[in-house]
């Protein structure tokens, strides 16, 4: 099992830094196994060109290597914090991918302004707060996991799959490490697509909520329809 699990979160891993989704090796993919209690993850600066299923770290949800010889991702504790926090997830991913980044960068959510967006998530894209001096010094990515968590008291993690730290750039969550990445490949496009949109007109609004809720609707939840149940 902790083979399978290795091969697919390194498939998510590199299905990301396909896409343009990582530069150098600034992100990560991870998955977890809840019955097993277990999750997999990128290790620390390794470069995509070197990177093998093997390479991956086994954790348990206290922190503590099980399994691999190199050292887990930096981001390693947000991950934890996340996984405890939202319980019906299996994936994550953390990027710096342009897009999405520039809009945490600017310290702006993304609004809901069309279908696209309204496919995946089920209204904006939520900004967190941004860290305090104090946070950043003494568990900067354990912190970087609480805010997340702590902006969603108000959301849905399971509709609104993914979040912009501010100053920082985009997490993105799914029921495995491949939806995970699903979601974080539409979060960049939502966000190049919303840039755009703002550039040609700056008053543009989120959509209307009967819209909204059409669009997502028709792919999630029990009245679902799009493609093929």
């Amino acid at each position: 099992m902790l083979k399978e699990l290795k091969e697919q979160v390194w498939q998510a891993n590199m299905e990301l830094h396909r896409r343009g989704l990582i530069t150098l090796t600034w992100g990560n993919a991870s998955g977890l196994d809840r019955k097993k209690g277990l999750f997999a993850i990128k290790p620390s600066g390794v470069s995509y060109s070197d990177l093998k299923p093997a390479d991956m770290v086994i954790l348990d949800l206290d922190g503590k290597k099980v399994e691999g010889a190199l050292k887990p991702s930096s981001d390693t504790p947000s991950h934890l914090v996340i996984y405890r926090g939202f319980a019906e997830i299996g994936g994550i991913t953390h990027t710096h991918s342009t897009y999405a980044t520039a809009f945490a960068q600017a310290c702006r959510p993304i609004p809901c302004l069309g279908t696209t967006h309204a496919d995946v998530f089920h209204g904006e894209v939520p900004l967190t707060r941004c860290l305090s001096k104090t946070e950043v010094k003494t568990a900067y990515e354990n912190n970087t996991g609480k805010v997340i968590v702590e902006r969603f008291k108000s959301f849905d993690p399971a509709a609104v799959p993914g979040v912009l730290v501010a100053c920082h750039g985009p997490f993105a969550w799914g029921k495995d490490a491949a939806d995970a990445v699903a979601n974080g490949i539409a979060l960049e496009e939502i966000a190049r697509i919303a840039l755009g949109t703002l550039q040609l007109n700056p008053a543009a609004k989120a959509i209307p909520a009967y819209i909204l809720e059409k669009h997502y609707t028709r792919k999630h939840g029990p009245g679902a329809y799009y493609g093929q149940r």
